[in-house]
């Protein structure tokens, strides 16, 4: 699977520490590679992100994005927010 990044979540990775940062990169390899792998814990989201998808960075961190279809054969998963559980969903 493709993936792009919002430019907010870019403005965001680069206010986070740099391991955090460097998970997230690590954890989009292995995204690319198999978008279903285990540990990333890909999932529906529900809510105020009906219709996205979340996976693990680490075990507080989580990216969400949003697959779109592409002139492509492959849909792209566009990336838009990272952050804490806490602060993406305001439990």
């Amino acid at each position: 699977m493709t993936v792009q990044y919002d430019p907010a979540l870019l403005k965001k990775l680069k206010k986070l520490n740099v391991r955090t940062r460097n998970r997230f990169f690590e954890r989009i390899k292995i995204f690319e590679k198999n978008h279903q792998e285990p540990i990333l814990n890909n999932h529906a989201l529900k809510r105020d992100y009906e219709g996205y998808r979340s996976i693990d960075i680490t075990n507080d961190y989580r990216a969400i994005y949003e697959e779109v279809a592409s002139g492509e054969d492959e849909p792209v998963a566009y990336f838009i927010a990272i952050g804490t559980h806490k602060e993406l969903f305001k439990i």
